[in-house]
């Protein structure tokens, strides 16, 4: 009786478990609908990257003017994908907004200083401000 039970049991469970192969029925991990277009996807990675930054900044690991460059950097390409993003649910086209003028002459004043005040990478010869211990290109030990 107890042989009877078990195998009445293991005859259960074997036909619940070769249930599903055997009817077709399928459970997908993910949907088609589940994956993030290339704007979703985007605007994803550059908020990732922002955290990142963030914390590195917060563990001493950049220095504040290397975080404000990096985190102007990451923040537009953000706000392009968010841009990019809500363009693709209405339906319009999205529209480009580079850099202006502005933000091109705030980049050469940059490069410029570090230029007269700052060291040059003897790996790759990338400018860093003055006081860098690291440089800011290739990560190697500046003298």
């Amino acid at each position: 009786m107890v042989i009877a039970g078990a195998l009445l049991l293991v005859g259960i469970t074997v036909f619940l478990i070769l249930q599903p192969v055997i009817s077709g029925e399928e459970a997908p991990l993910w949907s088609a609908k589940d994956d993030p277009t290339d704007a979703q996807f985007r605007k994803r990675v550059s908020l990732l990257q922002l955290r990142d930054a963030e914390y590195e900044y917060a563990m001493g690991k950049l220095g504040e003017e290397d975080y404000e460059t990096l985190r102007k950097e990451i923040s537009a390409e953000a706000l392009a994908a968010i841009r990019a993003e809500e363009a693709e649910s209405s339906g319009t086209e999205p529209r480009f907004e580079g850099p202006t003028d502005a933000d091109l002459e705030d980049e050469i004043a940059k490069v410029r200083s570090r230029l007269t005040g700052g060291a040059f990478c003897s790996q790759c010869g990338h400018p860093n401000p003055s006081g860098s211990r690291f440089c800011g290109d290739c990560g190697a030990a500046l003298s």
